[in-house]
């Protein structure tokens, strides 16, 4: 019954965000091209509440837990599991003060209204994951835009979505350089709960009636630590607050 229901309010819900990432795609041209990044930002925000608003259709509730008063003079590392692309709206939602940006596989900078544009334009980096030279440039690139901008850069360092929940183990190279080229930044570790039952079916129909929790942790400074000891306590603290009901 429950996945018989999910069908017709799935298609709701992609309608919705269809019509949404199209309106706003020459929304955000106009505001960049016209007025500027801080008139660009402010659009990209009101789309991401949009979204996170219609992930409601599903019976999605979303907590997301910071207890932390974690200024905006100084570049951040937030870090977080990746379980569904459902955990990046509330992330730039909740967190946008801070300017969140994202290091993406070049395939998201084309073809998906508003995204692709944002992407490209927004601050964040595009990376070829089956070319490490590459990749490693434009993230030193990014590291030093973060670093002198103190915006926000966001990283999973899994590599790839966990379909199940269960985290994979943290790949190194991207935060090495991070910490290497943002030497200022906190890190913010953030543990993403439930976001892979969106998906439980498939991409059609989604799952519903989920509650999305998102988890930040003690924030920690980069130059208070060796990186590789820096990246086992962040993906301890990370993955121990995993939920595993299934």
């Amino acid at each position: 019954m429950r996945k018989l229901l999910a069908y017709p309010l799935s298609a709701i819900y992609y309608t919705c965000f269809g019509l949404a990432i199209v309106a706003f795609h020459p929304i955000q041209w106009f505001s960049l091209n016209v007025f500027g990044y801080q008139a660009h930002k402010k659009t990209v925000d009101i789309l991401q509440l949009t979204v996170v608003r219609f992930l409601h259709v599903l019976g999605t509730r979303i907590t997301f837990t910071n207890p932390y008063q974690i200024g905006t003079d100084r570049p951040l590392i937030i870090v977080a599991n990746h379980q569904s692309m459902h955990d990046i709206s509330p992330i730039m939602w909740f967190m946008r003060k801070h300017h969140v940006k994202f290091i993406s596989k070049k395939e998201l900078g084309k073809g998906i209204p508003s995204v692709s544009f944002n992407l490209r334009h927004g601050g964040s980096v595009l990376i070829d994951r089956k070319n490490p030279i590459q990749a490693v440039k434009a993230i030193e690139t990014f590291s030093n835009y973060i670093e002198t901008t103190n915006r926000a850069a966001v990283i999973f360092p899994e590599g790839t979505r966990s379909r199940t929940g269960i985290p994979k183990r943290f790949q190194r190279k991207g935060l090495l350089t991070l910490f290497e080229y943002i030497p200022s930044a906190l890190v913010v570790p953030i543990t993403v709960n439930n976001s892979w039952k969106m998906l439980r079916y498939g991409k059609f129909p989604l799952g519903i009636g989920n509650h999305l929790k998102f988890k930040v942790h003690q924030p920690l400074k980069v130059s208070d630590y060796e990186p590789n000891e820096l990246i086992d306590k962040i993906e301890k603290q990370i993955t121990d607050a995993i939920e595993h009901d299934q």
